[in-house]
C-alpha cells in the first residue's frame, strides 16, 4: 500500500466532535467509493431537508478525530483502489470548524481523496488553510432568489455567493447541487440566477439536479416536529428537464 499508516501519523488537534453517523461504501457523494462522515449540526434549518437528526449539534456520538481516522484506515486501500475517498456530509461539517478540520488533515495525511459536502452557509469560517484540506467542494447552491433562500433555509444567500466565488478564486473543483422543489425552488427565475451565478464562476465541474423526495420525511415526525413540506409533491420529470434546459443554456452537461 502506498499510503501512510495511522500509527506513523501526528495528528496534532485531539479534536472532539459529535458523529451522527458513517457511509462506508458511499457512490454518489464525490468519485468513487467513499466513506461518508455525517457530522452533527447546521446553520440553516432547510424545508426539505431529509437528515433534519444531524440539525442539531447535539445528537450525535461525541469522538475523537482519532478514533474516526483509524476507523477510515481500515478502509483506506479499499477506497484509494476504487479512485474514492472521505466525504464530510451532515449537517454542515463546518459547523463544527476544527474536528472537520483534523479529520481532514488525517485523510491528507493516508494519502486519501477529501470532499467537502457544505452549503456554503459558514464559508467564512474556513480558512485558506482549511480548504487547502479539500480537493473537491460538493456545494448546495439552494436558491438563487435571496428571498427564496430565505424562505427556504431561514438564512442569508450572500455567504454561500462569497464562498462560491472564494472556491473559484482558488480554483477549488466543486460539483454543484441543486435541489428542486415545487413551489419553492422550481421557478424559471429562481433556477435561472443558479445557473448564471454558477456560469461564472470557471470551477464547476458537474451539476447535480435533484428532485425533492420524501425519503427522510419520517424524521421530521420521529423528532416531534412538523414537516414543513409534508404536502409537497416530488416534481414532475417534464419540471426536472425543464431545471436541466436551464443550466444546460448557460454551459452545464447536468449529470443527474
Amino acid at each position: 500500500m502506498d499510503f501512510m499508516s495511522l500509527n506513523s501519523l501526528e495528528i496534532g488537534v485531539p479534536a472532539k466532535g459529535l458523529v451522527h453517523s458513517v457511509e462506508t461504501c458511499g457512490t454518489v457523494d464525490g468519485p468513487g467509493i467513499r466513506y461518508i462522515v455525517f457530522l452533527s449540526g447546521c446553520s440553516l434549518r432547510c424545508k426539505y431537508c431529509h437528515n433534519p437528526d444531524t440539525s442539531f449539534v447535539r445528537r450525535g456520538k461525541e469522538m475523537t478525530a482519532e478514533e474516526v481516522l483509524a476507523d477510515i484506515e481500515r478502509y483506506a486501500g479499499f477506497l484509494k483502489g476504487s479512485g474514492g475517498g472521505v466525504t464530510l456530509s451532515g449537517g454542515d461539517p463546518l459547523f463544527q470548524i476544527e474536528f472537520s478540520r483534523a479529520i481532514l488533515d488525517g485523510c491528507k495525511k493516508l494519502g486519501l481523496h477529501t470532499a467537502l459536502d457544505t452549503s456554503g452557509a459558514l464559508g467564512a469560517d474556513a480558512d485558506d488553510a482549511y480548504l487547502s484540506l479539500v480537493d473537491l467542494v460538493l456545494l448546495d447552491i439552494k436558491a438563487g432568489v435571496p428571498a427564496t433562500y430565505r424562505a427556504t433555509t431561514g438564512g442569508d444567500l450572500d455567504p454561500t455567493l462569497e464562498f462560491s466565488q472564494r472556491l473559484a478564486k482558488l480554483n477549488k473543483k466543486v460539483w454543484l447541487r441543486y435541489v428542486l422543489v415545487p413551489a419553492l425552488t422550481d421557478s424559471e427565475e429562481n433556477v435561472k440566477r443558479v445557473a448564471e451565478f454558477a456560469s461564472a464562476l470557471g470551477n464547476i465541474e458537474r451539476v447535480d439536479v435533484l428532485p425533492f423526495h420524501k425519503i427522510g420525511a419520517y424524521k421530521w415526525k420521529e423528532l416531534g416536529l412538523k414537516d414543513p413540506l409534508a404536502g409537497t409533491p416530488e416534481p414532475t420529470s417534464e419540471a426536472v428537464a425543464h431545471a436541466k434546459a436551464i443550466f444546460s443554456a448557460a454551459g452545464f452537461s447536468c449529470v443527474k
